[in-house]
């Protein structure tokens, strides 16, 4: 038997298990899922009602011996964006559903009963399970205690975000040491919590595993992808060393790191909080700066990161977390930073949106700013328990703005911006705008060739050159997030162009085709194609590709403003 799609149906309380539609044959990751969405979800749909859907689907590569091939794609229409979604995460789920022959996990429907579920995916297929018994119950709890009972099995949980519903509620999945990692953005919790589904267990046991068409072909050209990997400077070097967190210094000196609520570009604390701190912090408390978030992945750019005491606190302690309450935020602890990043994925909420919502507040008084302290109690307290003011901060940046009548509130599409000013970063700024996701730098990582020039080089202070740079690089990510990569593979494949090739040649292996440079490209316009015209049937327009308009203030050191127009933004879709 080959590759088939499980049904989960909450309305029934029933799975099937269907053959695979022609169409969706040679699709994997974010295609499959953004084309799942856009062909069963009404666009105009609540997000959080019946009608929506949430779509799981290993990449094209996923589970295979290429390395960084561990990410699952999470799709759904979004409760926070209202737009589609697809986020992905590494951990063990992904490769462990590729490996029972499963192309899509297809949840729909809402349950009759107030009850919770959990829902067991193995060789025989889906089962639903009434399930109250782990209701409340953080990440880390509930895989401790799951791991207990069932062993090694992958998992795909939500926190208690995600059971009030809240917008900036992520899916966490366990990644091999029982940590956790993170379906971020857009909440997808939300739409989980809705289906009333606490947990998903995943056991690979007896399943029919990875097939290749070519194993010769496909080994001679994982080999290579491998070693540019290795031999890049940022893949093989920087992220190994010092994780995603590097980039504080890097974006520092660049003017580009946004500090105090996006009101400069510098921030006078970054040695506290940069990446080469942070490496010091993490040997000499006796973690480890160099993790994996899945099974094959060479770059690690994860870290376990412990206390002062040497006890785990945090693990895939990103840059963006880091920027957002300790650059953005003015936190000068690391230690703080760490503990509301262990508390995100313990609560279950999206650490990008967890850390803007939270600068937002100070903006609005409700925190002093730079109080690491109170930012942990907010969390901890207000989030974790539902509480009226934690329901405002859960429902993300844009809820604690409206609320309290601020205006300095720095979101697109309602989706809080992340860690690259674009007024400083120009290339970032169209990404941010046109992205079909709400602001999201990895969409279009237009930093790789802005700042870190890898690629070629645009000035990231000239408008120059920026819409086209980040259209391509759009279109490359499609196609990257469909095969179940990391995205940290971009680095190597935009600068040695081996990599790049084995890339499709290793799918041409793995499926028996003859996917060509060309076929790729066309492959990713076609992703964001689907996803943008659900977008429109949706109701969103041109005018809702906009950066706020503070944006248009100059912000230090270079005095740099948002000066695109409309119609220049509007270039983007002219392919």
């Amino acid at each position: 038997m080959g590759e088939k799609i499980i049904r989960i149906n909450m309305t029934t309380l029933t799975t099937v298990a269907e053959e695979v539609p022609a169409e969706w044959g040679a699709l994997g990751g974010r295609a499959l899922t953004s084309t799942v969405v856009a062909k069963e979800v009404p666009p105009t749909c609540e997000a959080l009602g019946k009608y929506n859907k949430l779509v799981f689907a290993p990449g094209l590569l996923t589970a295979t011996a290429c390395a960084n091939s561990g990410r699952l794609s999470a799709g759904f229409k979004s409760p926070l964006t209202g737009t589609i979604k697809e986020s992905n995460a590494g951990g063990t789920a992904g490769q462990k559903i590729e490996r029972l022959g499963i192309k899509a996990v297809i949840i729909e429907g809402m349950p009759e009963k107030d009850t919770w579920y959990s829902i067991h995916i193995d060789k025989d297929g889906a089962t639903i399970k009434e399930d109250t018994e782990y209701i409340g119950l953080g990440n880390y709890e509930l895989y401790k205690i799951i791991g207990e009972k069932m062993g090694k099995v992958g998992i795909l949980s939500i926190g208690p975000a995600g059971e009030f519903r809240m917008a900036s509620a992520n899916i966490s999945v366990k990644d091999p040491d029982g940590n956790v990692r993170s379906h971020g953005r857009g909440g997808g919790g939300a739409v989980m919590g809705s289906k009333k589904i606490k947990y998903i267990t995943v056991d690979d046991a007896g399943g029919p595993g990875v097939k290749l068409a070519d194993p010769d072909k496909f080994k001679a050209q994982a080999r290579i992808f491998a070693k540019s990997m290795l031999d890049h400077p940022v893949s093989g070097q920087g992220l190994p060393t010092y994780g995603t967190n590097i980039l504080v210094n890097i974006l520092n000196e660049a003017g580009g790191l946004p500090t105090k609520n996006f009101r400069f570009g510098r921030c006078d604390h970054a040695e506290k909080i940069c990446g080469e701190t942070m490496h010091d912090v993490i040997v000499s408390r006796k973690g480890n700066p160099s993790h994996g978030c899945h099974a094959g992945c060479i770059i690690k750019c994860s870290q376990l990161y412990n206390d002062a005491d040497g006890k785990y606190l945090t693990s895939g302690f990103e840059y963006e977390t880091v920027w957002g309450l300790g650059a953005n935020g003015l936190i000068e602890s690391l230690d703080d930073i760490a503990t509301c990043d262990h508390i995100m994925d313990d609560i279950g909420i999206d650490a990008i949106e967890g850390a803007v919502l939270i600068n937002v507040a100070m903006e609005a008084g409700i925190l002093p700013w730079g109080d690491g302290k109170e930012a942990i109690r907010l969390l901890d307290v207000e989030v974790r328990n539902g509480t009226p003011l934690g329901r405002i901060l859960g429902n993300g940046a844009g809820s604690v703005g409206r609320t309290y009548g601020i205006t300095r509130i720095p979101t697109v599409k309602n989706q809080a911006i992340p860690a690259y000013d674009p007024r400083s970063v120009k290339g970032i700024g169209i990404t941010y705008a046109t992205t079909t996701m709400g602001a999201d730098h990895t969409s279009g990582y237009t930093i790789a060739t802005n700042i870190l020039k890898v690629g070629g080089f645009v000035d990231p202070l000239s408008k120059e050159g920026q819409v086209v740079l980040s259209r391509n690089l759009q279109i490359a990510t499609a196609a990257v997030d469909s095969c179940g990569l990391c995205i940290f593979v971009a680095f190597p494949a935009l600068d040695i162009p081996e990599c790049f090739t084995a890339i499709y040649e290793m799918i041409n292996a793995r499926y028996g085709c003859n996917l060509t440079a060309e076929d790729v490209v066309e492959f990713g316009k076609s992703i964001l194609k689907t996803e943008h015209n659900f977008n429109l049937a949706a109701g969103l327009t041109n005018k809702d590709d906009r950066l706020p308009e503070f944006f248009e203030e100059e912000i230090p050191p270079h005095n740099a403003v948002w000066d695109f127009t409309g119609e220049e933004i509007d270039e983007f879709w002219n392919f």
